[in-house]
């Protein structure tokens, strides 16, 4: 069974307070797995970005991609803030949800929904 396409913006980071990786996505499980496995060349896996410490999933793309200009635009503290809302201890929330085993194939999500 594959895992269904769950639009999202999300954050990832390479540890608690460290580098920041602020992205969109139409299937979080799938786009997380491919930051944890360094599958594409840039500033995420540069930086080791790797824990997926925030998300918000929506049920429009074009709801997800205004989400992330605007979060973009926030100073880093606000940032920061929005971790520590959502996941004070700065959990992967990937790993906690779906386990670290990248093949896995179950499915399932855990996170805020919005709009």
């Amino acid at each position: 069974m594959q895992r269904q396409g769950v639009i999202a913006t999300y954050i990832m980071a390479s540890s608690r307070n460290g580098t920041l990786y602020l992205g969109v996505t139409g299937n979080l499980w799938r786009r997380v797995r491919q930051h944890k496995q360094g599958v594409f060349e840039g500033f995420s896996k540069t930086y080791g970005c790797k824990r997926l410490v925030w998300y918000e999933t929506f049920q429009l793309m074009t709801t997800a991609i205004q989400r992330e200009k605007t979060m973009k635009g926030w100073p880093r503290a606000w940032k920061l803030n929005v971790i520590e809302a959502m996941n004070p201890e700065w959990r992967d929330l990937h790993d906690e949800r779906w386990g670290i085993d990248l093949d896995d194939s179950s499915s399932g999500l855990l996170g805020q929904t919005a709009r």
